[in-house]
C-alpha cells in the first residue's frame, strides 16, 4: 500500500507520478487487492463509492448494487441510520462497525458531525463500551501482548507490521481506565480510541497506526468471573515480572519501530509515572494522563490567568485528587511556571494536593509517593486546620485555581465554591473527572453559585449555561497536536519544553475576549484540526530550536539526492503540517501486485 510508505512513488491512473508526504500521498493509491478482499479492507474499501473503472479493474462487477455513490452522499445514508438509533451506546457499536468496515467513511462522518460523535466514540460513551468489552466483541483490532508469553512480544507486534507501516503507537496495561479502573484486556479499546482521535484531531493517517493492550491480568474480579471475558483470569502481575514484560515491549519498539511515537495511556498511579521517567530518553515517548491532561489544563488556566488579567507567578492551585492525573496537571504548571521564569521551588510552594488522606504534608511522606511529597507542605503551617476538609483546605489556601482530578462525585458543593468566590471574583474550577457521573460538579450549579463570575471547563462534554459555552477540557486539544508535531519532527524525545511550547500555542487560540466570558476557555471542538496544526508546529520549531528534530535528516521523497527543510516562519511551517495531515476523502485506487518491500501489512 504505497500510500504508507514516503520511500516509493505510485504512479497515478494518468502515468504522473503522485506527490509524497510523511503521512500522505496527493493523488492516487496504489492496492494489490480485488474482489472481497478489497471489500473487507476498511483501508481500502469504498463501498457504493467504486467508481465503474475500479469495479472493473478490482473485479468488483456483481458484488455490488449497480449505483456509484459519493462520499457526501454516503454520509447522508449513514446519519440517517445512526439517527435511529436511540442509545449512546448502541451508537457507539455502529460506530465500531462503521470504523472496522470503512475507515475514510468512519472519520468523514465523524468530521462533519464532531460535536454530536466524539461524545460518542470516546469519552463518557467509550468507557461503558470498554467496560463492556468482552460481551459486544465482534472483530478484532490491534495487538494484544500477552505477559504469560513474554519473548513473543516482537512476533506479535511484526505480525502488525514493521517499521515503514506505523507512525503512532498508543499502548495501555488498562490498570486506570477512563475513571472506571481496571478493565483488563477491554483496555485495547482505549488505545483504539485515541487513535481514532489522533486521526480526527491531528490527521495521523489511520493506516499507520498501532493500539496495543499489555494483559497482565486483573484484578477486576467481575471481570475475571465473566464467562465470556476474553483476557486473562488472574490477579494483576506486578513487580520484576510486569517489569521485564514492559522491557520486552519497549526493546521490541525500538527495534521494530525506531521512528514512531509511543503514547503510554490509561496506566494505574504505581506504574505510569516511573514507566515515562525511565523510558522517555530512551523512546520518544509521553504519557497522556500525565503530560497530556497537565497541558490542556494548563493551556485553560493560562487563558483564564490571562482574560482576568492576574499573572501565573500570583496563582494558587489546589488539585483535589492526586493520583496520575492529579500529579500530571501539578507538575506541568511548575514546569511551565519553571520555563517562564520560576524557580522549581517557587513554583512547587504554589500547588497544593489533597488525596483520601486529606491535604498532603510534611508528615505523610511514609504513605505518599515521591511525586506527591515534593509537593507537601509544612505541617505547622496547617495545625489548626482540618486538613481533609475540603472546605478548610479552600478557606486556608484561597486558590485561583480549584482542579478536579478525584472521581468524588459532587466533592465541590455549594459551600466548598461559596467560600473560594469569598476570596476570589473569578474562580478558576475545573471539576474534570471522568465519567460525567463522577464529576465534582456540574457547571450549572458553578456558574449559580457564582453568579456566573466562575471561570468552568469540564471533563466531560456539558451544554452551554446561561450563554456562557462551557470548555472541555479534554485531551483531545493536546495530545493529537504533540503527537502530530513529534512524528513530523522525527523527534528524539519529547521535551518539557515541547510541551510547553504547545501549552502557549493552545492558551493563545482562546477565544475570550475583554469583558466577555461567553466563548469559554478553548477553542471550539469544530476547528481542532487547525488547533492541532498550530500546536504541531509549535512543537516542532521547538524540537528543531532544542536540536530533537531528526526529520531534517531524511531525504526529501519529492527531490531525490535532497534533504527535507522545514520552514523556520511559524505560518510557513504550520503550511507544512498541514499538507501532511490526512483527510478522509476517497483517492483513486490503481490495481498492483503485492510488493513487500514497498507495500504495508495494513490491507
Amino acid at each position: 500500500m504505497s500510500e504508507f510508505n514516503s520511500s516509493f512513488t505510485a504512479l497515478l491512473n494518468d502515468g504522473k507520478n503522485a506527490q509524497h508526504t510523511q503521512l500522505s500521498v496527493n493523488g492516487g493509491i496504489e492496492c494489490p487487492l480485488s474482489g472481497f478482499q478489497i471489500l473487507n479492507s476498511p483501508l481500502f474499501n469504498k463501498g457504493t463509492a467504486f467508481t465503474q473503472e475500479e469495479r472493473e479493474q478490482f473485479k468488483l462487477d456483481g458484488l455490488l448494487p449497480p449505483q456509484i455513490n459519493t462520499l457526501d452522499e454516503q454520509l447522508e445514508r449513514t446519519y440517517k441510520q445512526l439517527c435511529f438509533l436511540r442509545t449512546s451506546i448502541t451508537k457507539n457499536d455502529f460506530m465500531t462497525n462503521l470504523r472496522v468496515t470503512n475507515k475514510t467513511l468512519y472519520f468523514a462522518i465523524i468530521k462533519r458531525y464532531i460535536l454530536e460523535l466524539v461524545p460518542i466514540i470516546y469519552t463518557p460513551t467509550e468507557g461503558d463500551a470498554i467496560a463492556s468489552y468482552s460481551d459486544r466483541f465482534k472483530k478484532t483490532e490491534g495487538v494484544f501482548l500477552d505477559i504469560t508469553e513474554p519473548d513473543s512480544v516482537e512476533e506479535r507486534l511484526l505480525a502488525f507490521g514493521g517499521s515503514k507501516d506505523i507512525d503512532y503507537i498508543v499502548v495501555s496495561d488498562s490498570e486506570g481506565i477512563l475513571g472506571i479502573g481496571d478493565q483488563g484486556v477491554g483496555g485495547i479499546r482505549i488505545s483504539i480510541s485515541k487513535l481514532a482521535l489522533m486521526t480526527i484531531c491531528g490527521g495521523i493517517h489511520p493506516g499507520r497506526v498501532l493500539p496495543v493492550c499489555l494483559d497482565v491480568g486483573t484484578n477486576n474480579k467481575k471481570l475475571a468471573r465473566d464467562e465470556l471475558y476474553l483476557g486473562n483470569r488472574f490477579s494483576r502481575v506486578r513487580g520484576k515480572q510486569y517489569d521485564r514484560f514492559v522491557k520486552n515491549f519497549m526493546d521490541a519498539v525500538k527495534k521494530i519501530y525506531p521512528n514512531a511515537i509511543l503514547h503510554f495511556e490509561d496506566f494505574g498511579v504505581a506504574n505510569a509515572r516511573r514507566i515515562l521517567e525511565e523510558y522517555r530518553t530512551e523512546v520518544p515517548c509521553f504519557n497522556d494522563d500525565i503530560q497530556g491532561t497537565g497541558a490542556v489544563v494548563m493551556a485553560s488556566l493560562l487563558a483564564a490567568l490571562k482574560h482576568t488579567h492576574r499573572s501565573l507567578q500570583e496563582c494558587k492551585v489546589l488539585v483535589y485528587g492526586a493520583g496520575s492525573a492529579g500529579l500530571g496537571i501539578a507538575d506541568q504548571i511548575v514546569n511551565h511556571m519553571v520555563t517562564h521564569g520560576m524557580s522549581i521551588e517557587e513554583a512547587r510552594g504554589q500547588i497544593y494536593l489533597m488525596d483520601i488522606r486529606g491535604l498532603i504534608v510534611e508528615s505523610l511522606e511514609e504513605t505518599s509517593t515521591e511525586q506527591q511529597h515534593v509537593f507537601a507542605k509544612p505541617d505547622a503551617e496547617w495545625a489548626s486546620v482540618n486538613k481533609k476538609s475540603l472546605f478548610e483546605v479552600v478557606s486556608h489556601v484561597k486558590p485561583t485555581c480549584l482542579v478536579g482530578c478525584s472521581t468524588v462525585a459532587g466533592a465541590f458543593n455549594k459551600e466548598v465554591v461559596q467560600e473560594m468566590h469569598k476570596y476570589n471574583k473569578r474562580p478558576i474550577i475545573f471539576p474534570l473527572s471522568n465519567p460525567t457521573r463522577l464529576h465534582e460538579a456540574v457547571p450549572e450549579d458553578l456558574m449559580a453559585w457564582t453568579n456566573n463570575e466562575a471561570l468552568v471547563a469540564t471533563g466531560s462534554p456539558f451544554p452551554p449555561v446561561n450563554g456562557y459555552r462551557i470548555s472541555q477540557n479534554n485531551n483531545c486539544y493536546s495530545f493529537p497536536g504533540i503527537g502530530l508535531g513529534a512524528v513530523l519532527a522525527h523527534a528524539s524525545t519529547i521535551s518539557d519544553r515541547m510541551i510547553s511550547a504547545a501549552v502557549d500555542e493552545l492558551a493563545g487560540l482562546s477565544e475570550l475576549k475583554e469583558g466577555d466570558s461567553t466563548p469559554g476557555l478553548l477553542p471550539g471542538l469544530e476547528v481542532i484540526n487547525n488547533t492541532s496544526a498550530r500546536i504541531a508546529t509549535a512543537v516542532i520549531l521547538q524540537a528543531i530550536e532544542e536540536g530533537v528534530a531528526r526529520i531534517e535528516e531524511k531525504e526529501d521523497p519529492d527531490h531525490a539526492g535532497k534533504l527535507i527543510q522545514v520552514p523556520r516562519d511559524f505560518d510557513g511551517c504550520m503550511e507544512w503540517v498541514k499538507k501532511q495531515m490526512w483527510q478522509p476523502t476517497y483517492r483513486p485506487l490503481t490495481k498492483v501486485k503485492f510488493e513487500p518491500s514497498i507495500h504495508t501489512y495494513q490491507l
